[in-house]
């Protein structure tokens, strides 16, 4: 069976009243965004104040020079690729990786791909291998209004990565965005899913607060949580929801989830099977006409056939068990496109 270009994450049928399929000819104006656990983002350098031992040239993992600039040319490609899709025709305004180990080696990827004249945001966190989150903006679309780094408090554990926030201008229209990478489910879901909780708790007083003074305030949430949209976490914590009506009559508590009525293949998989684990979350106010807003189908996860390996049944990654395969990454990027009301 030949694969197809891209997989396609359309509404559910709840949200359908909402989004018009005449929603993008409304505005003029949109944008789109990025988020993508790039896996393993790593410059060659032994840093002692982390753990990257093993992506260096000595290390387990014998991480080089080519070997980066082989994974830096797989990033130029997805995005190039996006600039060039019908769909698009243009970079993304705002793009986020999960995995980077540091500024340098974010901004330096970021140059290389040729793409937009980006701006960064790094925040470094006390994750021990030194891995973060890395955010892009291009200040041709987007003014940078804020920016903050938020620490999950993990007890008796090694911390985890800071939850980022960054507020913006488009177009004389204000939102936020909030970039999520929770602690895995390495050794046992059950046992690791008390620090997603705590991860949720901290993403959930986020929220809050963005919708204390406006409960339809605009604002993105995008990461990945390692757990699923139905999990404890997402669900319970977060407020996470599928059902469009409902977010739209609980805008205080709810967000939707634009893994919602989608029926394909996930952004991760994990033997054999693919999961949701990567995942963008919109705020009631992002379902209205105002402001912000999404037209017809605007979530897509996006891939083309060589970013599955030969099965298909998971992405091609850098590393597979531990051996070196020179794939994009272990996860499929997500992209969201949004509408903003014409002034």
């Amino acid at each position: 069976m030949k694969k197809t270009l891209f997989c396609i994450f359309l509404f559910s049928v709840q949200l359908a009243p909402f989004l018009s399929p005449h929603a993008a000819a409304e505005s003029p104006h949109s944008l789109l965004l990025m988020w993508w656990n790039i896996e393993n983002l790593f410059d060659t350098s032994n840093d002692p104040s982390s753990e990257d031992d093993e992506f260096t040239p000595k290390g387990r993992m014998e991480w080089t020079e080519k070997k980066l600039q082989l994974k830096q040319l797989r990033i130029r490609r997805v995005l190039d690729t996006i600039q060039a899709s019908p769909d698009y025709r243009r970079y993304p305004d705002i793009l986020a990786f999960a995995e980077t180990e540091n500024r340098g080696v974010f901004t330096g990827s970021l140059r290389k791909t040729g793409t937009a004249d980006y701006k960064t945001i790094y925040y470094e966190s006390a994750d021990p291998r030194g891995i973060d989150i890395g955010l892009a903006y291009n200040p041709r679309s987007v003014r940078l209004t804020s920016s903050k780094a938020y620490r999950v408090p993990i007890d008796n554990d090694k911390p985890t990565r800071h939850i980022v926030v960054a507020g913006f201008t488009a177009y004389g229209h204000a939102f936020h965005v909030m970039l999520n990478h929770w602690p895995s489910r390495a050794f046992d879901r059950e046992w690791s899913e008390q620090k997603r909780i705590a991860a949720a708790r901290v993403a959930r007083h986020i929220a809050d607060s963005l919708r204390r003074t406006d409960t339809k305030a605009d604002f993105i949430v995008m990461g990945d949580f390692n757990d699923e949209p139905e999990n404890r976490s997402l669900r319970q914590v977060l407020g996470s929801s599928g059902d469009g009506e409902k977010v739209l009559s609980a805008c205080s508590s709810l967000l939707y989830n634009c893994w919602s009525g989608y029926g394909g293949i996930g952004s991760y998989s994990y033997r054999n099977r693919w999961e949701r684990i990567d995942q963008i979350l919109l705020s009631c106010g992002m379902l209205d006409k105002k402001g912000l807003s999404v037209p017809d189908r605007p979530f897509r996860c996006f891939y083309f056939p060589d970013m599955l390996d030969r099965s298909g049944n998971r992405p091609y990654s850098t590393y597979y068990k531990g051996k070196f395969k020179g794939g994009y990454s272990d996860h499929l990027p997500l992209l969201l496109k949004v509408t903003l009301e014409a002034d």
